[in-house]
């Protein structure tokens, strides 16, 4: 099955360093596995970007990231794991990563991110990571006021997502609780 059978629109773009491939998981309807292949960098986590959420945009919200041919990542690619986690999580979801190269987990360990991700060795653990987890409850955390991480304004959020702060224009990533990151 191609990826444009999965998300519509899906290979209408492409990137040279970065080749992105999905498989509908048997397991469950919401369960995606997205393999890279290459590396990801400032220059392609926008593309990453916007063709993951085109997936979590048409339901898959419990993605598995495939990453034995992810050669390397940059703290811009992480920020787009970190949207992606926070997308999901909002709907219900979950981001497990499996098949991890050394290289990328170095960078995940000293960005401090190698705790904030389920890492397992195989699909296999990974599916067993979102079989043998509680759903999250929902939190009714909107409207309410958050605070920017770098400029310390106020900040009035209706949902969950990226938004901008009003004074910095920073970007930020609101999860389900309405918890502010910098995006």
């Amino acid at each position: 099955m191609s990826n444009n059978e999965i998300v519509q629109g899906f290979d209408d773009e492409k990137d040279e360093n970065l080749v992105i491939t999905l498989e509908r998981a048997r397991e469950s309807e919401e369960m995606l596995t997205v393999s890279l292949i290459g590396s990801v960098d400032t220059h392609n986590a926008p593309f990453l970007e916007k063709q993951v959420v085109k997936a979590i945009e048409k339901g898959y919200t419990k993605l598995l990231f495939q990453c034995a041919g992810l050669a390397d990542i940059s703290s811009t690619g992480i920020g787009a794991f970190s949207l992606f986690l926070n997308l999901v999580k909002a709907k219900g979801g979950d981001v497990v990563f499996f098949g991890i190269q050394p290289r990328v987990q170095g960078v995940l360990q000293v960005l401090g991110f190698a705790q904030a991700f389920t890492i397992r060795e195989s699909r296999a653990r990974s599916v067993e990571a979102f079989l043998l987890s509680a759903p999250e409850p929902e939190h009714a955390a909107f409207p309410r006021q958050a605070v920017c991480p770098a400029c310390s304004s106020a900040q009035e959020v209706g949902e969950a997502g990226r938004i901008l702060c009003t004074r910095c224009k920073t970007a930020l990533v609101v999860d389900c609780q309405g918890q502010v990151f910098l995006g």
